[in-house]
């Protein structure tokens, strides 16, 4: 088992996951759209908490080319963390595969660590689901996330938020001061990056902020990878 090379805080950043080009365009129709509403937290409409305007993508016929384009660009940075943190994948659930003799057995560290593309985008399909995309604006000077939060929480009838195994943020510009994603316990922020994916865990261990903007509005696309509903990962046992 090769471990992390580095005392692991989880927190990775790919960049370049998304090109220049393609996020100026996302930012142009994010403007253009009028489409954009009051953000709101977990429990509501709390501008003390988030201030920023949203625009909540999936399922939109207009917004679908974007909607693909950027779960396609999270799936690849999701493969480069599940190879690092092969345990993302596996702790949780004691997947199994065929082995060479046709018996099933466990999946190990390694087994994931070295996985080719098409093995791991198969188990990957059949574990995970992503989530309800959101592009968000935070204006220069008052917007920001100022909040320390986490993404899992026990919400609603589904108790979707339970689900939420990994948060992504795709930075959509740069150009300002400040606007950092910033860790509590890890002591880190991560400066936004036209381009760059943050992928980090989405339990309490995680707690963040987002940090006001200062000199020009920020542009970000955010959401989650889910774990499958429990009907699916484990029909009727």
């Amino acid at each position: 088992m090769t471990p992390h090379p580095h005392p692991a805080d989880f927190i990775e950043v790919y960049h370049d996951a998304l090109d220049a080009a393609t996020c100026r365009a996302i930012v142009a129709r994010f403007d253009a759209s009028r489409q954009d509403r009051p953000g709101q937290v977990g429990g509501g409409h709390h501008p003390e908490l988030k201030h920023s305007r949203d625009i909540s993508i999936s399922g939109q016929a207009d917004w679908r080319d974007v909607e693909q384009r950027l779960n396609l660009a999270v799936l690849a940075g999701l493969k480069q963390y599940l190879r690092t943190y092969p345990f993302s994948l596996i702790a949780p659930l004691m997947l199994q595969q065929p082995g060479e003799d046709g018996q099933l057995r466990r999946l190990g560290y390694e087994d994931v660590a070295g996985m080719d593309d098409d093995a791991l985008m198969r188990l990957i399909m059949a574990v995970f689901v992503p989530g309800r995309i959101n592009l968000q604006r935070y204006p220069a000077g008052e917007g920001g996330y100022p909040y320390w939060h986490c993404e899992l929480f026990p919400k609603g009838a589904d108790a979707e938020p339970l689900h939420r195994h990994v948060l992504w943020t795709l930075y959509l510009n740069d150009g300002f001061e400040a606007g950092e994603t910033e860790f509590f316990h890890q002591q880190r922020k991560i400066a936004p990056r036209t381009g760059s994916l943050l992928i980090a865990p989405t339990a309490f261990t995680h707690t963040h902020r987002g940090n006001r903007p200062v000199g020009g509005d920020k542009y970000i696309a955010t959401s989650w990878i889910l774990f499958q509903r429990a009907e699916r990962l484990y029909g009727g046992r």
